[in-house]
């Protein structure tokens, strides 16, 4: 996916992603199973395609998400994956915790 990133942008073209963000390392499986993401995997994979990193942000950053969610990411709002069980407690954690990155195409 980084790859066809890489070929769309124009030369010093900026590439921004936030995703919910596993905690370091999380293996593939857990990460498959849970939707968060390892940011040091994602980091990897953009320079592999050819992108340097140029900020990260905790602007999307949630410290009350532990990321343990019986149905992953998807137990949080706004999906709210087990409906009445439990959400008042997902309600007081909020969104996921995310990575927020911005990586640009050299010239």
């Amino acid at each position: 996916m980084f790859n066809a990133f890489y070929h769309v942008l124009k030369p010093g073209g900026v590439l921004g992603i936030t995703d919910h963000r596993a905690q370091p390392g999380t293996n593939l499986e857990t990460m498959k199973q849970s939707g968060y993401l390892n940011q040091d995997l994602v980091v990897i994979l953009a320079q592999k395609a050819g992108f340097v990193l140029e900020a990260v942000s905790e602007i999307n950053a949630n410290p009350l998400d532990d990321k343990q969610h019986p149905k992953g990411v998807w137990t949080l709002p706004p999906t709210l994956r087990l409906g009445e069980q439990g959400r008042d407690q997902y309600l007081a954690i909020g969104e996921s915790d995310r990575m927020t990155l911005r990586f640009r195409k050299l010239k």
